[in-house]
């Protein structure tokens, strides 16, 4: 099994990009918001960290950005009681995929918590600044502080982008972007 990574900055478009390879995905993302809702063992253990902010379940995602935006450092707590369950379902997903020819990767902080391995393939997505600026505006909840605070725990796009293996330029159009993960593929196999 091939694992490639898709990595990029935040609204650059990783999960289109992702769900297009035509390949099981692991969505991060996803699987964080499915944390939210269903998972009571994770609530128990944000309501105990954080008992100001957290006291719904399912969790309201506006007690998680309200968590954040209060005090910068909660951001950490969450990451760390939420990442270890993350990569429980990572684990659980590479090993019901692990006769697949390829796996695909989307997940947020890829290179930042050493979840890639040497021999993974990773694939930057490159937007334009004005394209992510409108689709971070349309997403739900969208706040500005708390992007640039995602972006802080971030490595930089140059970096990101200088350990890829291939670059996807992100037009948004599906016929495009096939083009560019069919030339990656070839390349690959």
């Amino acid at each position: 099994m091939i694992r490639i990574g898709v990595v990029g900055r935040i609204g650059s478009g990783k999960t289109f990009v992702a769900n297009n390879f035509g390949y099981p995905v692991f969505n991060a993302d996803y699987e964080v918001s499915k944390l939210y809702k269903q998972d009571r063992k994770i609530y128990y253990k944000l309501k105990k960290k954080l008992p100001k902010y957290i006291y719904t379940f399912p969790i309201d995602k506006n007690e998680i950005t309200k968590a954040i935006l209060t005090k910068p450092n909660n951001l950490k707590e969450i990451i760390k009681i939420v990442h270890k369950e993350i990569r429980k379902r990572l684990n659980l997903f590479l090993k019901k995929n692990k006769t697949k020819k390829f796996v695909v990767l989307d997940i947020p902080l890829l290179i930042e918590n050493k979840i890639f391995h040497k021999n993974d393939i990773l694939v930057f997505v490159e937007s334009k600044k004005k394209d992510i600026d409108k689709r971070l505006k349309k997403r739900l909840n969208f706040n500005n502080k708390l992007v640039r605070m995602f972006e802080k725990i971030q490595l930089d796009s140059k970096y990101k982008k200088k350990k890829s293996h291939f670059i996807i330029k992100n037009t948004f159009k599906k016929n495009a972007i096939k083009m560019q993960i069919k030339e990656i593929l070839n390349l690959i196999i």
